[in-house]
């Protein structure tokens, strides 16, 4: 089941007995686990049928032994399982899995690993309850979800602002929520959500970041590229080398794969690229400077600083001086 039907069967009342919730991305997991938390049964009801327990404090025969108490003045206890990836024996509540109690609904939060699919217990869920993997988005996925999360709290945000979120934010979607909710409570809803939103609210510069850093280069902007790089350098805690070389890796490996296109129609180059087509024509002037030989010397450059910034080959440089070579390298 996806996510949007498990919770929409909650809101209808429609209840499994069990379900295990696992992946790498514990953002959804914590989702589920609220809404059972919060829609199950009323503040009454929970006083006598809501149970938490963590994985790490219990055994599968303890589990066992809170899911089949019967509920008291209510239809239905709730027994939450947080880190149940780090419960004692969980295998053995196959037992219970097979035959759960139709009035306990029992939450298996399985957080930063998914739970293997040979177990029995597994199959004995996927049988009788609901089992839902959260998988960890890819960088290129990250804008669209930023776009839906904004969308349906009636927030617009441009494709450059998107971005921007992702290079700095990563793929943690606990923490892009967390930042997206602080530009809802400051900004009235309708706004299309700007570069100089995020730089205000959340502190993300606009104008020295890893995404403009790219543009120079794709640009050949030589002052404005080593405006950056020496901002980077003076903060280098907020912007790591090794992230800022990974981002650039992953820049000119679209750009050689650019090279290597037959089609090269703004349709096509963005689904090949997996970007926002918005940004296809940053790709076209990149390939205009950088031909397919300068790419390749630049794609081994950056090999070769990921491993001095890891202290290989480089004891003496700082981070900072590394960066200002490497950005001289690529752009001569």
């Amino acid at each position: 089941m996806t996510f949007e039907q498990i919770i929409n069967d909650i809101r209808n009342r429609i209840f499994k007995p069990i379900y295990l919730l696992h992946g790498d991305e514990p953002y959804y997991l914590d989702k589920i686990s609220s809404f059972i938390a919060e829609t199950v049964l009323t503040e009454d009801e929970k006083t006598f049928n809501f149970t938490v327990l963590y994985g790490k404090d219990i055994s599968a025969s303890d589990i066992d032994n809170a899911a089949r108490r019967y509920p008291m003045m209510a239809t239905h206890q709730v027994v939450i399982i947080k880190e149940a990836q780090d419960t004692k024996k969980l295998d053995d509540l196959m037992y219970y899995a097979e035959k759960p109690s139709k009035s306990t609904v029992l939450v298996l939060n399985h957080k930063y690993k998914t739970y293997p699919k040979t177990k029995k217990l597994y199959k004995a869920i996927e049988k009788n309850g609901v089992v839902f993997e959260s998988k960890k988005l890819y960088d290129n996925q990250v804008p669209k979800w930023i776009n839906s999360y904004l969308a349906e709290r009636k927030y617009k945000v441009s494709a450059v602002a998107s971005q921007l979120l992702t290079d700095f934010l990563g793929t943690d979607l606990n923490k892009i929520a967390n930042e997206l909710d602080k530009l809802c409570i400051s900004l009235e809803p309708g706004t299309e959500i700007t570069p100089k939103h995020i730089e205000e609210n959340i502190g993300i510069s606009k104008d020295f970041n890893t995404f403009e850093l790219q543009n120079a280069l794709a640009e050949k902007d030589v002052l404005k590229a080593n405006r950056i790089a020496d901002y980077f350098a003076r903060n280098s805690k907020e912007h790591p080398l090794i992230l800022t070389i990974t981002s650039l890796y992953f820049f000119f490996t679209k750009i050689l794969a650019y090279h290597f296109m037959k089609d090269k129609s703004k349709n096509n180059v963005a689904s090949e690229l997996k970007i926002n087509p918005f940004f296809v024509k940053d790709y076209e002037s990149a390939a205009k400077r950088y031909n397919r030989a300068k790419t390749v010397q630049i794609i081994s450059v950056l090999r070769e600083y990921d491993m001095k910034s890891k202290g290989l080959g480089s004891v003496s440089e700082t981070q900072g001086d590394l960066l200002k070579e490497l950005i001289f390298k690529i752009l001569h």
